[in-house]
């Protein structure tokens, strides 16, 4: 089970991705914090070589995180080792390079080419595997302007697939309908929420479906507590509107009980909560590739054991639906 594909490109990946946000450090919208805090970039590059040694081989960034650095640490990382790994990145953000401010979404044909030269002159690298739109609400009509020009990435070499990070499984299953080398929908999930009504859209395509934050943006990582107070230069901690598993700063409570009541069969068989929290995914649906965010080399062994326990039995499966009330 520690092989995937991605969806009908013939990508084969590991079960388990790396996601690239939180190693990208700050990038703001204004005041408002988009990164993870500050981060150590050689502990970075450590971390995505760990997960390397450790059989992971997808990495999923976006060229607005970090305003760029993301990008660029993974290059580092990558380098002399860039045939082992099957890079991911977005596209549709724009930013400033030298201030990380963000500015406004740019959904448009023309910015496409211009935007996968960046990211591969900071991937450093002559191709990227799976180019993804990253505006989740991009009407369908302005998407679907964009499959040509991404067809004809993949006919010259630069990019080999492409998908859309959103949560509308209308959006999916049109962008999929009308591009041949679509191979990937990327969804918020975890066992806690998320948008599960793309799941059967990814099965009538043969998409994969990649998942952020499965993990619950930490809160499945099980060191939060109702006490909790994230850092006012963490995207937690100064809570955008569209956090949920955060409010002011702190954990909502609703999602910790949650957790508390679903601890038990999650941690069963010698897993930890975020091992279990993959485990799930991987049973509730085997076209997922969650991509839990890493920074450091600790978190990446964490959940890369998660491949040694495999997924949930059927048993374990069935009663965390029925103590979700699904």
């Amino acid at each position: 089970m520690d092989k995937r594909f991605l969806g009908r490109s013939g990508i084969e990946v590991s079960a388990l991705g790396m996601g690239c946000w939180a190693i990208g450090g700050p990038f703001w919208a204004g005041e408002q914090p988009l990164g993870w805090g500050e981060v150590d970039d050689e502990e970075s590059v450590r971390a995505v070589r760990r997960a390397l040694e450790l059989g992971v081989t997808f990495f999923d960034t976006a060229n607005v995180y970090g305003a760029g650095h993301s990008e660029k640490v993974l290059a580092r990382a990558l380098e002399g080792r860039r045939d082992e790994a099957v890079i991911a990145t977005k596209f549709g953000g724009t930013f400033d390079e030298q201030t990380r401010q963000v500015g406004p979404d740019d959904g448009t044909p023309a910015n496409v080419g211009r935007s996968v030269r960046d990211s591969l002159r900071r991937l450093n690298t002559d191709h990227i595997d799976l180019y993804q739109l990253h505006i989740n609400s991009l009407p369908i009509a302005e998407a679907l302007d964009l499959v040509p020009v991404l067809e004809g990435l993949v006919d010259q070499g630069l990019i080999r697939a492409y998908g859309w990070s959103t949560d509308f499984p209308e959006r999916a299953d049109a962008f999929a309908a009308a591009g041949v080398r679509c191979a990937t929908i990327q969804a918020d999930l975890s066992v806690l929420r998320g948008s599960f009504a793309v799941l059967p859209v990814a099965a009538e395509h043969d998409l994969a479906v990649i998942i952020r934050g499965p993990l619950a943006m930490g809160l499945l990582g099980g060191r939060y507590s109702a006490t909790s107070e994230l850092p006012r230069d963490d995207v937690r901690g100064l809570s955008p509107e569209w956090m949920t598993y955060f409010k002011d700063g702190r954990p909502t409570p609703e999602f910790l009980t949650r957790i508390d009541a679903i601890r038990e069969i999650l941690t069963s068989g010698g897993r930890t909560l975020a091992q279990g929290a993959l485990a799930w995914l991987w049973a509730y649906d085997p076209r997922t590739v969650p991509i839990p965010g890493c920074r450091t080399v600790a978190q990446v062994e964490e959940n890369a054991g998660a491949l040694e326990h495999g997924p949930l039995n059927e048993t374990e499966l069935a009663e965390v639906e029925r103590l979700m009330g699904r």
